[in-house]
């Protein structure tokens, strides 16, 4: 612990933030991240130098967080959304005033970026919080990610405090190249849109990311927000990833308490599915989930868990619904076909969680009674899932 407090500090002390206004942007709490050390770090080594130091919570579309959570996610009290002298903000996703427009990015543009897979104007919006301040610097760690390859960096920008254009879009892109072929890469067309995003930011902006794994912190990195993130992507391929020769036909996630909802706790399926089998199985078990989504579980009930090709070839069905709620459809059901009226996903997903049965079959998905998981009967166990993406050797891909 001793060199982690070391190496935050000599990064931190690399900032040029003297008197400025910073505006520190931290995860919520569906993320694995050492918060509690993080804040201490920030108040000790920034709090003397700069003039003020506050902090904004980048829920891109997840539920605000409470006082009571935010205490326990800092590890220190909370009051009306003050925590001593710093103001805890959080990202007001759903509140059009909450946001100012930075530009556009033009379709043709647009269509570059995504290797012609799209071709239409984007929208970028963003809290407008960061216009209030001198620097921006995102605390928060890198994982493997299903929609943007990895987390971090950049992302905290687009779309942890984005205006719902860019969301939407960002989200939809990467359901068009699937969550299988993208998750664990780090150039691809969604973070090219992310980047190019984060060029329209006329602030300095920093990065300062943890690499976390389940025995602790495995590195620490601080600098310029892209350079550094892209350093960060390096040591997170060789600690998040596990490489198996063959796939598995049934395997068992376990989430934990951190998910709260189907939403957030389906990162256990997106980690898993490069290497199940066809035809085979994946299974969530988390007994405490008992919503689809906090958020957005209307509209899933309406649309259900479908795979990619089910939405592109019912554009006319479909097409009305945000893009991000699409996304998070067809990430969670995995790849699979749609043919002449029928749909033919390429595997199984079962929910062993407090969701009732009735329920996961109208939505698509499988229903296992969390009390019948028997551990002997899976492949593959994955204790603490979601975080821990795995894949073949076969079919690895390039960073």
């Amino acid at each position: 612990m001793d060199e982690v407090r070391a190496q935050v500090a000599r990064g931190l002390r690399g900032l040029p933030v003297e008197l400025l206004r910073v505006l520190v942007i931290i995860p919520d709490g569906t993320r694995t991240m050492p918060m509690p050390l993080m804040f201490e770090m920030l108040q000790q080594e920034l709090g003397p130098r700069v003039a003020a130091l506050d902090y904004l919570v980048a829920l891109g579309t997840h539920a605000p967080m409470t006082d009571e959570q935010l205490s326990r996610h800092l590890g220190q009290p909370v009051a009306d959304g003050r925590c001593g002298e710093h103001q805890i903000f959080n990202h007001n996703w759903d509140d059009p005033a909450t946001f100012a427009e930075l530009g556009r990015i033009p379709a043709a543009e647009i269509e570059e970026l995504t290797e012609g897979l799209i071709s239409q104007e984007v929208v970028v919006k963003l809290n407008r919080l960061v216009l209030d301040y001198d620097h921006i610097l995102i605390c928060g760690p890198v994982f493997p990610h299903e929609v943007a390859g990895f987390s971090g960096g950049a992302k905290y920008f687009f779309p942890g405090i984005a205006g719902p254009e860019i969301i939407h879009f960002t989200h939809w892109l990467g359901a068009l190249l699937t969550s299988r072929d993208i998750i664990g890469t780090r150039d691809n067309p969604v973070r090219r849109v992310i980047h190019r995003a984060t060029e329209m930011i006329r602030k300095p902006h920093s990065l300062l990311a943890p690499i976390v794994t389940p025995e602790g912190i495995a590195g620490i990195f601080c600098g310029r927000t892209v350079k550094t993130w892209r350093a960060a992507t390096e040591l997170s391929a060789q600690r998040h990833i596990t490489w198996l020769d063959q796939p598995v036909q049934r395997a068992l996630a376990i989430l934990p308490e951190m998910y709260d909802d189907l939403w957030t706790g389906a990162k256990g399926m997106y980690k898993l599915e490069p290497v199940i089998a066809d035809g085979g199985e994946v299974v969530l078990c988390a007994p405490h989930i008992t919503e689809v989504s906090r958020v957005h579980g209307q509209l899933i009930d309406e649309i259900g868990y479908h795979c990619r090709d089910y939405f592109v070839k019912q554009w006319d069905k479909f097409g009305h619904y945000p893009g991000g709620i699409l996304a998070h459809s067809t990430h969670v059901r995995g790849q699979g076909t749609y043919e002449d009226g029928v749909e033919t996903p390429r595997i199984r997903v079962t929910l062993a969680t407090g969701i009732p049965e009735e329920r996961c079959h109208r939505i698509g998905l499988g229903y296992l009674d969390p009390a019948a998981v028997d551990h002997a009967n899976f492949d593959l166990v994955v204790p603490h899932a979601g975080e821990m993406l795995y894949r073949l050797k076969s079919r690895s891909l390039s960073l």
